[in-house]
């Protein structure tokens, strides 16, 4: 499992006074983007592949409240991918300064080809670090069918 500690900043807080569901997403972003940097996955090596993360959903579920003074502790664990590891699935847990499980988001992405802005499989190389990389115990293959199970998209706006 992999984990990423924070700082609850004053910018962090909604008008409640407690952490705003955004810094959860953006933490959870931040957590994602330093994994890829530290299993070999920079910027840079994303450029030279032309490719790049894109977000499907995240689901987050609150537990308790998170107020600034105290770090916070963010997880990552593969509980899915695609055999060509176009599709991928992340948990994420958050963790008070007791280590208290105060939030849980399950989130799906895939990879874009950024000339063509398609979804495209990962290059042999790239899927092998994810073959490598350590996986939930509940690790499942992901098929396109796994991607749209949460709801259909109008074809358009309806009508007043």
């Amino acid at each position: 499992m992999y984990i990423k500690q924070f700082e609850v900043r004053w910018s962090d807080i909604d008008a409640n006074r407690h952490l705003a569901n955004s810094a959860y997403i953006n933490f959870m972003s931040h957590t994602r983007m330093s994994y890829l940097n530290e299993i070999g996955l920079d910027q840079r090596h994303l450029v030279a592949q032309n490719i790049g993360p894109v977000v499907f959903y995240e689901h987050v579920y609150y537990f308790k409240e998170v107020f600034p003074g105290k770090p916070l502790r963010v997880s990552l664990e593969i509980t899915g991918m695609s055999d060509d590891g176009m599709y991928f699935e992340f948990a994420h847990n958050f963790y008070d300064h007791n280590g208290n499980n105060v939030a849980h988001c399950e989130m799906m992405g895939a990879w874009i080809d950024l000339q063509t802005r398609k979804l495209t499989g990962l290059p042999k190389e790239i899927l092998a670090t994810f073959d490598r990389a350590e996986r939930s115990a509940e690790f499942r293959i992901l098929t396109k069918d796994d991607t749209r199970k949460h709801g259909k998209t109008p074809k358009s706006l309806p009508s007043e």
